[in-house]
């Protein structure tokens, strides 16, 4: 049932630094090529969606779910619900040499309770991630900077 599918997506947020796990899709049997054309998907939705709309608008609907779903979690987490586990860009140290990276968490009463490690990653993934590492150590360093000079502005 598609729609009660979960795919774990780490990395970043935009374009090759997004990296769904879909060999950790319990189920999921994917020859190379669909899971090449599955994961360019994923990677680059929104920007399926704006060309779909002849440029004229967003993924706003898509983020709004994915914004909608992650406070309900938190929410159940906050009320003492264990086991609740989402993706979440935070600091981390489960990709060394990233400070930040999106992985499984578990939420809690406390907010991030548990940074999930990637688990097994096949050999398709693990090029993606080495692919994303550029881009995704270059997006953290501008928004480091980012907050670094405005830090006083209020």
């Amino acid at each position: 049932d598609v729609s009660k599918t979960n795919v774990t997506v780490v990395g970043g947020h935009a374009g090759v630094t997004i990296l769904p796990l879909l060999s950790q899709l319990p189920g999921g049997k994917f020859s190379a090529e669909d899971k090449a054309a599955l994961t360019q998907r994923i990677m680059f939705g929104g920007d399926e969606v704006v060309k779909a709309k002849g440029g004229s608008g967003s993924a706003t609907l898509s983020m709004a779910y994915a914004g909608a779903r992650f406070t309900h979690s938190v929410l159940r987490a906050l009320k003492g619900e264990k086991g609740v586990v989402e993706c979440s860009y935070v600091e981390s140290t489960v990709v060394p040499g990233v400070s930040f990276f999106s992985s499984r968490v578990e939420l809690g009463v406390n907010g991030v309770e548990k940074i999930h490690p990637l688990g097994q990653l096949d050999e398709f993934e693990q090029k993606k991630l080495e692919e994303a590492l550029p881009e995704l150590k270059a997006s953290i360093e501008k928004g480091v900077q980012f907050v670094r000079s405005n830090a006083d502005s209020k």
